[in-house]
């Protein structure tokens, strides 16, 4: 499962041939959480709450290219995930 973000101590990851609704894996610490990519709520699992608010904004600014990571990841897709960058990157 590729790592494509990390920041504030959160990695993101998503796996090959995941489920839907489209959504990824944050994990925290000892806490792990499933991701709506739509609306950047928590689907299974769980997150502080600070981890929680930075995993939603971080969504917020970054759906489109989850998105274009979600398709990447489908079966038949031959394309690599791409790293987004985290809200502690310098834009």
């Amino acid at each position: 499962m590729p790592t494509i973000s990390w920041f504030y101590g959160i990695a993101i990851r998503m796996w090959f041939n995941d489920h839907p609704p489209p959504h990824f894996h944050a994990y925290e610490q000892d806490n792990e959480a499933q991701v709506g990519i739509a609306d950047g709520e928590i689907m299974h699992g769980r997150l502080s709450k600070g981890a929680q608010r930075l995993v939603k904004q971080w969504t917020e600014i970054n759906r489109d290219a989850l998105m274009t990571n979600w398709r990447a990841a489908r079966p038949g897709s031959r394309k690599p995930l791409e790293r987004i960058p985290g809200l502690d990157t310098p834009q």
